[in-house]
């Protein structure tokens, strides 16, 4: 027998996921029994657990360091009948150590979603991984498992039992999943993410089943490198990281919040080709402000008022430094969700020691960006030619202004402070002026121009005269029929973007934009809608989907090596996505390429964000490859099955 200690598993760099709480896979060892040593367990200390070692599968992966230096050198290989300590034989005055020692095969290879293909093992491997009678008889296809899964989600009517339907799929088959949602992106894509993941985090209490990412709360504070090190991946490339404080347009939802993460990392995988085993999704639980989720017997968080000022911050500097010196300087850290108070000044403070993004900041700002860019070839002029007029004053729209007021200096070598006056933006309190600058949130300030006050969107419009209106307001109608109708009288092709999320929260619908502007608008929104027909024309409303951009950044960031992201790869970003845009979906009515081609997309993106980092010299991955396009495409995570030895 062999006989494994305790260090072995506490030590190991090799611990790999797997149905057990401590286990690893083991490589090239024969057929033989493996005798576990379970210290502390209910029967004495010399008791052990008869694990068959049934042929595990040598494909390892590529951080997989496993060792066994620890083994007893002394131990032996025997035909003793082994006593096997049951755990179902413990009493409530019994410990029972919850150590094992896990191979992919049999029954355990099924329940192992990294290596799982169902019904496609053939025969030749249901004989060597022993599945034989685990497994009906027949072996089909992982196409026609997806043919199968879409036809079992198209049943559905509510769409969040499509969500927990492929969260399902998610924990059982790992690269079925993310073959099921590349080969329908389209459909699937408001399933996973926005709109429905906005329902599934409100529920997420409710129908939480087993962890897909990691919890860092207030406890955890002074060990959060231990935490990080609970999670059985080592090579972390992604981390999507969310305080859960202001989550898409549904506000505080505490822990709830972690459906984003999970739902971005999937993103980050069927977009934009990054590694699942790359990717790390990250709650940080200071607590809620939501007293409906405090009185929630399902609630999953910590249940107390947030900690704001040097705790939070505390936390949080503990959170970014143990993520660097546990994955190194080129793992970028997303943030996602955060209340505007701490993004700006998170991403602000981490931006020259981190290699951070913050997508409701930077990745709603390119995305917008590439539709403008790509709406001038509709309406003709330049972005210095267009006045922009905003309804929302936070990350998002603050963020969007910067961007577009960036690329208008880049053209026209314009001074950034007069380039922003070409922005205007509208808060709760009315237009962003002068004469309101001692109470301006310190964001806002770059935006108080010279002009009276205003106190409504519709005098804004009219005062204004804006050629541009974009909604980051969070709340829903507010491009009211009285808004639209002065744009529309106001341009021939009024350009209206109405961006917040959920579908409830958007400013105003496909539909209404354009039915009031008598089909004359050029309309993009955050969440999907419907094609609209008016007028004998049917009209195909595009999506501002951050979607488009932060899988193709991530792989270019990636890919390189970069180490910091500076504001010309977002610049870069938008116009590479921009320029995707075919003529063909312009006669439709669109701004944004089809999703059906986001990895071709996403690739092109990812070229164009590497060869600014090499530009930049903010590379580290040398040399730069000949043909960036090509090289992302060849980095990216095929979930085709493989097939075992």
């Amino acid at each position: 027998m062999i006989s494994l200690h305790r260090s072995c598993f506490l030590n190991n760099a090799g611990i790999s996921g797997s149905s057990s709480p401590f286990s690893y896979k083991l490589k090239k060892l024969p057929p033989a029994s493996v005798k576990v040593t379970a210290l502390g367990s209910n029967r004495d200390r010399n008791s052990s657990v008869l694990i068959e070692n049934n042929n595990p599968l040598e494909e390892i992966k590529e951080d997989d360091t496993s060792s066994f230096a620890d083994v007893d050198p002394n131990s032996t290989v025997s035909g003793e009948e082994p006593e096997v300590a049951y755990d179902d034989a413990a009493t409530d005055d019994q410990l029972v150590t919850p150590w094992s020692l896990s191979v992919a095969s049999g029954y355990s290879l099924l329940r192992d979603p990294h290596h799982n293909k169902g019904l496609a093992f053939n025969e030749k491997e249901r004989d060597a991984y022993y599945l034989r009678g685990l497994l009906p008889p027949t072996v089909i296809s992982q196409d026609l498992q997806v043919k199968k899964m879409m036809h079992s989600i198209r049943k559905y009517q509510v769409p969040l039992q499509k969500y927990m339907a492929m969260m399902d799929l998610q924990e059982l088959n790992e690269r079925l999943f993310y073959k099921l949602l590349i080969n329908n992106v389209e459909e699937l894509l408001p399933v996973v993410y926005t709109p429905t993941v906005g329902q599934a985090c409100q529920k997420y209490g409710s129908i939480f089943r087993r962890p897909q990412g990691l919890f860092i709360s207030l406890k955890e504070k002074g060990k959060i490198r231990e935490v990080l090190r609970n999670w059985p991946q080592r090579n972390i490339q992604v981390i999507v990281v969310t305080d859960g404080e202001r989550i898409l347009g549904l506000g505080d939802l505490g822990c709830q919040g972690m459906g984003i993460p999970i739902g971005k990392l999937s993103l980050y995988t069927a977009l934009g080709g990054v590694r699942p085993s790359a990717c790390l999704p990250v709650t940080i639980d200071v607590g809620t402000n939501n007293e409906k989720l405090l009185n929630d017997e399902f609630y999953i968080g910590l249940r107390q008022r947030r900690a704001t000022g040097q705790e939070y911050a505390e936390l949080m500097h503990e959170f970014m430094t143990a993520v660097k010196q546990t994955y190194g300087e080129k793992v970028l850290i997303q943030f996602e969700d955060f209340a505007n108070h701490n993004a700006f000044d998170l991403l602000a403070k981490y931006s020259t020691t981190h290699l951070v993004f913050n997508d409701d900041i930077q990745g709603t700002a390119s995305v917008v960006l590439a539709g403008l860019v790509a709406a001038l070839k509709v309406v003709g002029g330049t972005l210095a030619d267009h006045r922009f007029l905003f309804l929302g004053a936070g990350e998002a729209g603050t963020g969007i202004a910067e961007l577009i007021a960036l690329e208008i200096s880049k053209q026209t070598n314009m001074p950034l402070k007069e380039a922003r006056k070409k922005i205007s933006l509208v808060d709760s309190k009315g237009l962003i002026v002068k004469s309101r600058m001692d109470s301006l949130q310190h964001f806002k300030k770059p935006w108080a121009h010279d002009h009276e006050p205003v106190k409504n969107l519709v005098d804004a419009v009219k005062g204004i005269k804006p050629t541009v209106l974009i909604g980051t307001s969070g709340v829903g109608r507010t491009f009211t029929k009285e808004v639209v109708e002065a744009m529309a009288t106001l341009n021939e092709k009024p350009i209206i973007f109405s961006l917040s999320n959920p579908t409830s929260q958007s400013e105003c619908t496909a539909e209404e934009a354009y039915t009031w502007s008598q089909g004359r608008a050029i309309f993009a929104s955050g969440s999907p809608f419907d094609p609209v027909e008016y007028n004998g024309r049917v009209f195909v409303p595009g999506q501002a989907n951050n979607a488009y951009i932060f899988p193709g950044l991530g792989l270019g960031l990636i890919m390189s090596g970069a180490i910091r992201v500076h504001d010309d790869m977002l610049l870069a970003a938008s116009e590479a996505l921009a320029s995707q845009v075919t003529q063909e979906n312009f006669d439709k009515g669109l701004i944004y390429p089809p999703f059906r081609n986001i990895r071709k997309i996403s690739a092109h993106i990812a070229a164009k964000v590497a060869a600014k980092a090499y530009e930049l010299g903010l590379a580290t991955r040398q040399p730069q490859p000949h043909d960036l396009v090509k090289y992302a495409e060849n980095c990216m995570y095929n979930p085709a099955y493989q097939s075992y030895r």
